[in-house]
């Protein structure tokens, strides 16, 4: 297999320095939401019609399980390594912002828009058919609210330099300082009743969690038996803010009416962050040894050559899997979620989703392998900060509402209603800041 072939061809031209652990955590840490995605999200078909649920909602019980899936905090801390890595290497190469930007916002972007573009057709495919503004606003909020996570680590890595520099002047005083911000902003949120300030916290919980990146890249992290002691504190911390504090118990969605952890971010899954990295980082040193074979880390090469591509479509997939089965007659969709049947068929529906996804996603991956085109101009740093917040913005709200449910009113066109304002926020974002793809 050609890409195969490829992936073990630059695992043996991997430099012995390179911190191979880094890749292999952002890989798995994805695959992991993903399967945690594929599980939590529940269709029943009974009765000729399949409904749609949340099994940490059914089964309130399994919300415990959120500690282990929720591994977005290890995401955004190895981005932090990631960056703090090619901010170095574009400082040693006399790399202008504007390029490095460019660079990073193309490998991030133009995955996205292949996304967001396929649903806006799918949309328009289905109005015309005649489907309701209800189908198309659960079906394209479901498969696009992946997306959530770029909108706010692309505003991360624009102000990466900046924090970077926080992090080299300051030190552990800057991950303190966003700590003290989530802290006093959820204070608002659950004293004050200031709901409206608990958004901030998509900068702060993140940008403090992204701080722990640069510190793990510049061995400020101490040994094995530091690592654990702070993993400790951390589920030590996260127990107390669950279990006498105000704070729901799951650590994905909003399974309690009202209030999530992550909707918007509280200090929660910062404490969870300490919690999973310290025990993950206690492994570093026999994980290096171990990816130093180099079939193993050429799958962790291949994985990555594609991660974003694999995230971005899974709830697709699982929404084209779902409405395949329901038109089959429910094959597949008749035991109840929560039930001993339901948990023994969950390895075939997995491995099923994962059928469907490999080959949707080896094609699209040529998205995220090509690079920036080199035949223009950089744009401005100013140009393309400008267009990633509106893209930013319009990814946010269909991450939000989907096709059909955003609040900018829908064009009409005869007896069509097209919800095109969050789609145009993102394609007009992504004009302004100059992409110009190429196909790897």
């Amino acid at each position: 297999m050609k890409i195969w072939s490829q992936a073990l061809k630059m695992a043996e031209l991997t430099p012995a320095e390179r911190n191979r652990y880094v890749d292999f955590l952002r890989a798995v840490s994805i695959l992991v939401v993903i399967v945690g995605h594929w599980l939590i999200a529940t269709a029943y078909y009974v009765d000729g019609d399949v409904s749609f649920g949340h099994l940490l909602k059914d089964q309130p019980q399994t919300q415990w399980l959120t500690w282990l899936f929720q591994v977005m905090p290890i995401f955004f801390i190895v981005g932090g390594y990631s960056n703090g890595v090619s901010l170095e290497s574009a400082k040693r190469k006399g790399t202008g912002y504007a390029e490095w930007l460019a660079a990073r916002l193309n490998r991030l972007v133009v995955p996205l828009l292949a996304l967001v573009i396929t649903w806006a057709a799918i949309a328009l495919v289905l109005r015309v058919f005649g489907a309701g503004t209800a189908t198309i606003q659960f079906a394209s909020q479901a498969a696009l609210i992946p997306t959530w996570f770029l909108a706010i680590y692309i505003i991360i890595v624009i102000l990466a330099p900046t924090v970077y520099t926080l992090w080299k002047r300051f030190g552990f005083l800057s991950f303190s300082f966003f700590v003290v911000l989530a802290v006093l902003t959820d204070y608002a949120f659950f004293a004050a009743d200031l709901r409206w300030l608990g958004f901030g916290n998509y900068l702060w919980v993140w940008l403090a969690i992204h701080q722990l990146g640069f510190a793990w890249r510049d061995k400020r992290l101490g040994g094995p038996v530091q690592l654990l002691i702070y993993s400790g504190i951390g589920l030590a911390a996260l127990y107390l803010l669950t279990s006498k504090g105000p704070y729901p118990l799951a650590m994905v969605g909003s399974p309690d009416e009202g209030l999530s952890n992550t909707l918007p971010p509280k200090v929660t899954l910062l404490a969870l962050g300490i919690f999973q990295f310290g025990l993950l980082l206690a492994l570093e040193g026999p994980m290096n040894r171990a990816l130093a074979s180099v079939r193993l880390w050429a799958a962790a090469v291949l994985v990555n050559s594609m991660i974003m591509t694999v995230y971005l479509w899974h709830i697709t997939v699982m929404v084209i899997l779902v409405a395949l089965l329901y038109l089959a007659g429910g094959i597949g969709l008749g035991a109840e979620p929560g039930s001993a049947a339901w948990w023994l068929w969950r390895p075939a529906w997995i491995g099923m989703l994962l059928i469907l996804l490999v080959p949707l996603a080896l094609p699209l991956s040529l998205f995220e392998r090509g690079g920036r085109s080199t035949d223009t101009r950089c744009p401005s740093a100013a140009r393309q900060i400008i267009g990633a917040l509106l893209l930013c913005l319009g990814v946010a709200l269909l991450a939000m509402f989907g096709y059909g449910g955003g609040p900018i009113p829908n064009l009409v066109i005869g007896s069509l209603q097209l919800d095109v304002g969050s789609f145009v926020l993102v394609i007009v974002g992504a004009a302004i800041s100059g992409l110009r793809p190429r196909l790897g």
